[in-house]
C-alpha cells in the first residue's frame, strides 16, 4: 500500500469523448486524516444546528416581543381613547348645553342651526313688568306742592283731573315691649299645705325664651326650636337638644314650639326601621373641624327617606355602616338607592334588605357613553330609548292599578319589554366586535340587573331615586353658599335641621316653594 502522497491512475467515464478535469485521479487519506476531516465535519455541522436553533429562537423572541409591543400598544390606544373620551364628556358637562332635550330650533328641519334665537327679552316683544304686589296693605301718600304757582308770573296753578302714582315696597320693623304679667294665686282652703308649694303661686313660672340669655330679647319661634341657646358659651349643647327638647321640656327653658314642629321631631326621632320602604342617598358635607384619626374635612350627610319621615345623618365617613346602624333593627324592607358598594354590603350583612337600583343612574351611563365616545353614541342612544320606552310602559301600567283588566294587559307588556331588553343584553355582550366601553356598560347592567327590576313584581317601588336626591337638593344648595359647617356640633345642628324642616314640609307644614 502506497503513502499518503501516492497518486493512482485509473480509468474513468468520459463526458463527450473527453475526460472530465481529476477524473482519472484518486487521493488517498490516511486513518488520522480521515478521522480529522470527520470530526470537522461533525464540528461544522453542530455549529450549524446550533445557529439554526439560535435563529429560531430569535425569531420565537422576535413574535414574543411583537405580541406584547401590540399588547402595549392596544393598551394605549385604550387608553387614550378614554382620556380622550373623558375630555370630549367634560367639555360637553362645561361647554354643553343644560339640559338633555333639544331645542325646538334643532329640531325643526328648516331652522337655520347657525343663527338660532338668542335668549332673554327679544327685540319688539312686549315685556310682563314689573310684579305687583297687589295683596299688600296700601298706605297713601298724598304729595302736593309747598307753593303751587307758577314762577314766571306768579298766577296760582288750578287742580288737575287724576294723580301721577308709584308705588315702593317697604318693610316696616317695629320694637316693642312685651309685658308679660303673671296671674298671682292663694290658696282658698284650709289645709296644712303640701311640702314645696308656697300659699301663693303665679302663672307661667317659666322665663321666655331670649334670643341670648340674660339680655331683654325676645327670640322668634323658629329660633327658640331650632337654635337654641345661640350664645357661643352653651353653643356646644346643641348637641345634646333631642326630641324632648323640641316637644316643650320646660326643664332646659326652651320654646314651647306648635303641634306640628313636635310631631316632626317625634317622628324624625323614630328609628328608620320602623318603616318599610327607604330612599337612601348621600353626599359630602364640609365640617372644618379636626378630629383624631381623620384627614380633610369631608364628612357625609346621608339622607333615608321614607314616606312619613326624611331623616338626615352627619357622618365622618361614607362606609356602610351608617346604613346598616340605622336600619339594623329592620324586619326587612325596600332600599331605593344607587349603585355603591355600601349599600350592597347593607343588603348582604342584614339579609332582609332587597335592593332596587335606579334607573337614572343606568341611563347616565349610556349618555356618558354617548358623550365620551362619538362613534358609540348611535348604539348608546338606543339603549336610552329603549329605558324611556320602559318608563313609559310602567307609567301607562300604574295609571291603571284600579283596573285589574287593564293591569294584566298593561303589567304583561311591560315584563315583555324587560324580557326583550334581557335578550338584547346578552346578544350585545356575546357579540366579539362589541367595544370594551361599551361592554363594560353592559356589564354593569347586567351585574345590577336583579335590583334594576324590583319595580317589576314591586309595583309601588319607583325607578329611579329621584326622591332622595330631591331631599338633598337643599344641602348641596347650602354648601354652595356656606361650604358646610365649622364645627361637629353645627353640622350635627344642620342635619337636625334639615330633618326637621324636610319632615314639616312632607307633612304640609310648611309650604313648597316653587
Amino acid at each position: 500500500m502506497s503513502s499518503g502522497s501516492d497518486i493512482t491512475c485509473v480509468a474513468s467515464a468520459t463526458s463527450k469523448g473527453k475526460l472530465a478535469p481529476f477524473a482519472q485521479v484518486l487521493v488517498t487519506l490516511t486513518k488520522e486524516e480521515h478521522i480529522q476531516l470527520r470530526w470537522e465535519a461533525n464540528s461544522w455541522k453542530r455549529q450549524h444546528q446550533q445557529a439554526l436553533t439560535r435563529i429560531e429562537q430569535l425569531k420565537a423572541d422576535h413574535r414574543l416581543a411583537m405580541e406584547q409591543a401590540a399588547q402595549r400598544e392596544a393598551a394605549l390606544r385604550s387608553e387614550l381613547e378614554k382620556a380622550e373620551g373623558k375630555i370630549r364628556d367634560l367639555q360637553k358637562r362645561l361647554f354643553g348645553r343644560k339640559s338633555e332635550r333639544s331645542s325646538s330650533a334643532e329640531k325643526a328641519p328648516g331652522v337655520d342651526a347657525k343663527s338660532p334665537r338668542p335668549r332673554g327679552q327679544q327685540s319688539g316683544a312686549a315685556g310682563h313688568g314689573r310684579a305687583r304686589e297687589s295683596h299688600l296693605p296700601a298706605q297713601v301718600e298724598t304729595i302736593e306742592l309747598d307753593c303751587p304757582h307758577c314762577p314766571a308770573c306768579g298766577l296760582g296753578y288750578a287742580d288737575f283731573p287724576g294723580t301721577e302714582d308709584s308705588e315702593i315696597l317697604e318693610i316696616d320693623v317695629k320694637p316693642y315691649r312685651r309685658v308679660i304679667r303673671r296671674q298671682r294665686y292663694r290658696r282658698t282652703g284650709q289645709c296644712p299645705g303640701t311640702p314645696g308649694h308656697p300659699d301663693r303661686a303665679s302663672a307661667g313660672a317659666v322665663d321666655p325664651a331670649r334670643q341670648v340669655r340674660g339680655i331683654d330679647l325676645g327670640a322668634p319661634p323658629a329660633v327658640q326650636v331650632l337654635v337654641w341657646p345661640a350664645d357661643a358659651s352653651t353653643a356646644p349643647g346643641l348637641v345634646g337638644l333631642r326630641t324632648d327638647a323640641l316637644a316643650g321640656d320646660p326643664d332646659r327653658r326652651t320654646a314651647h314650639p306648635g303641634p306640628a314642629i313636635r310631631a316632626a321631631g317625634k317622628s324624625a326621632a323614630l328609628p328608620t326601621a320602623e318603616r318599610e320602604r327607604w330612599h337612601a342617598d348621600e353626599t359630602r358635607w364640609m365640617v372644618f373641624a379636626e378630629r383624631e384619626g381623620k384627614i380633610g374635612h369631608r364628612w357625609y350627610l346621608w339622607v333615608f327617606h321614607s314616606e312619613s319621615v326624611i331623616h338626615f345623618v352627619l357622618d365622618p365617613t361614607r362606609s356602610a355602616q351608617v346604613p346598616i346602624a340605622e336600619l339594623s333593627d329592620s324586619e326587612g324592607g325596600i332600599v331605593i338607592c344607587d349603585r355603591y358598594s355600601g349599600y350592597q354590603k347593607l343588603a348582604r350583612i342584614l339579609g332582609t334588605i332587597l335592593l332596587a337600583f335606579c334607573w337614572a343612574h343606568q341611563r347616565r351611563d349610556f349618555i356618558e357613553l354617548a358623550n365620551a365616545h362619538p362613534d358609540l353614541s348611535g348604539w348608546a342612544l338606543s339603549w336610552v330609548e329603549r329605558i324611556g320606552e320602559l318608563y313609559h310602559l310602567n307609567e301607562a301600567r300604574l295609571a291603571v292599578r284600579a283596573d285589574p283588566v287593564q293591569w294584566a294587559e298593561r303589567d304583561d307588556r311591560l315584563r315583555q319589554a324587560v324580557a326583550q331588553m334581557t335578550t338584547e343584553r346578552a346578544t350585545g355582550l356575546a357579540n366579539p366586535a362589541l367595544k370594551a366601553p361599551a361592554r363594560k356598560v353592559l356589564q354593569s347592567m347586567q351585574k345590577h340587573w336583579s335590583g334594576l327590576t324590583v319595580f317589576v313584581d314591586h309595583p309601588e317601588v319607583p325607578m329611579d331615586n329621584h326622591v332622595a336626591e330631591r331631599d338633598q337638593r337643599g344641602p348641596v344648595v347650602a354648601r354652595k353658599n356656606f361650604y358646610g359647617s365649622g364645627s361637629e356640633w353645627a353640622g350635627a345642628l344642620a342635619a337636625r335641621m334639615f330633618r326637621l324642616l324636610m319632615t314639616m314640609r312632607l307633612w304640609g307644614s310648611i309650604p313648597a316653594r316653587g
